[in-house]
């Protein structure tokens, strides 16, 4: 393991210490922060997040586009007004990280886990449609869970690692079955599917800008629509609900803090500036890790057909339990960060009673997966 250790190191100039993904700042960040703190709108009003939600669906070809605090917020608000509530159930990927199963949990309902496919690591098409046809039935344009009697509402399907998942496969099945596909794309910004940006495909997709994230404001999400009233919509309750009034208070509706700081957008408008640098040095880096590995007996995790990845974090595919352990001591010893992918949710205490199927693929990737550096290379 010590060649790898090594390779590692000198792709990135021999530092002491490799984080697995540590955000950079090479253009006007400080200018614009400064820009904004002079202005005094350092909250949720100010130019920044206008600027940002314009030149953000720009950017992925969506319509409309609603900054938020953080991704999870993002995915809660989504959820919401794709009519997820106390029980009712939303189907997601049992391999995923711990908020899309608690934006599905603010809003009451319960997930159902469903596998994934080997070659994306995302939801697989194949194994929704199994689950439809043996436990749902539709009644009045609702899907009906046969097995709980409840309705499920939504289908999340994430993008994991910035990968697409067959992400028109499951809008077909998704659409067939009256289920509001909402994408978890918070690792996917700049990957594409079939010449179409991944967060697109449904009613909502949903983008991360956490510190660990290709372009970062610190904490921040946002959401993506096409849908003019599902905007309006989620612009309004994520700023509390208020209606827009010279000094009264009038709020018409439950509402959330959720909207994204002028701060934060200053932060995140001068980081889309240099996104596609940051895409290009992600594929060169992949492409660089793609050659290492052929001949190691260790599989790099590649993009699937059709597809372009960002790369976010790029990973491994070791041999066993054992050996993914190994590695990870070894490195996290040695000055190189990096980190097993997640623990499958229905194995959590809180997810334990929750439905699923085999998830054959989910247990094998979860006992070989293993995430390298994969921070932007200048």
């Amino acid at each position: 393991m010590q060649n790898i250790i090594n390779f590692i190191k000198q792709t990135f100039n021999n530092k002491s210490f490799l984080p697995l993904h540590e955000p950079i700042f090479i253009g006007n960040e400080k200018k614009y922060l400064n820009e904004c703190i002079d202005s005094t709108f350092v909250s949720t009003v100010g130019k920044y997040v206008d600027i940002l939600e314009s030149e953000f669906a720009k950017k992925v070809g969506s319509t409309y586009a609603i900054a938020t605090v953080n991704g999870t917020a993002a995915l809660h608000i989504s959820l919401h007004l794709a009519g997820v509530e106390r029980n009712t159930e939303v189907i997601t990927q049992a391999l995923t990280f711990i908020a899309t199963c608690n934006a599905i949990t603010y809003c009451g309902a319960k997930p159902i886990f469903i596998d994934v496919d080997l070659e994306t690591m995302g939801m697989s098409p194949k194994s929704l449609k199994k689950f439809l046809e043996r436990n749902c039935e539709v009644i009045n344009n609702n899907c009906i869970n046969k097995v709980t009697k409840k309705t499920i509402k939504a289908c999340v399907p994430m993008h994991t690692f910035g990968h697409p998942c067959k992400i028109d496969d499951i809008k077909k099945i998704c659409t067939k079955w009256h289920i509001n596909l909402v994408e978890d794309s918070a690792e996917s910004l700049g990957s594409i599917y079939k010449q179409k940006h991944t967060g697109t495909f449904g009613k909502f997709g949903v983008f991360s800008f956490n510190g660990n994230k290709i372009i970062t404001s610190g904490g921040g999400g946002i959401i993506v629509t096409n849908d003019e009233e599902l905007a309006r919509k989620a612009k309004h309750i994520t700023t509390t609900a208020k209606k827009s009034h010279k000094y009264e208070y009038i709020h018409d509706d439950i509402g959330y803090n959720y909207r994204m700081p002028n701060i934060n957008a200053a932060l995140l408008v001068a980081q889309m500036e240099n996104l596609d640098k940051f895409l290009k040095s992600k594929r060169k880096l992949a492409n660089i890790y793609k050659k290492f590995f052929s001949d190691k007996n260790i599989t790099f995790v590649r993009e699937p057909k059709k597809s372009k990845s960002n790369y976010w974090l790029n990973a491994i595919l070791l041999s066993d339990q054992k050996q993914k352990k190994q590695f990870l001591e070894f490195t996290n010893k040695n000055g190189v960060m990096t980190r097993p992918i997640w623990r499958i949710m229905s194995d959590l205490e809180m997810f334990k009673d929750c439905q699923k199927d085999d998830l054959i693929n989910t247990k094998y990737l979860e006992e070989r997966v293993v995430n390298i550096p994969s921070s932007v290379r200048i």
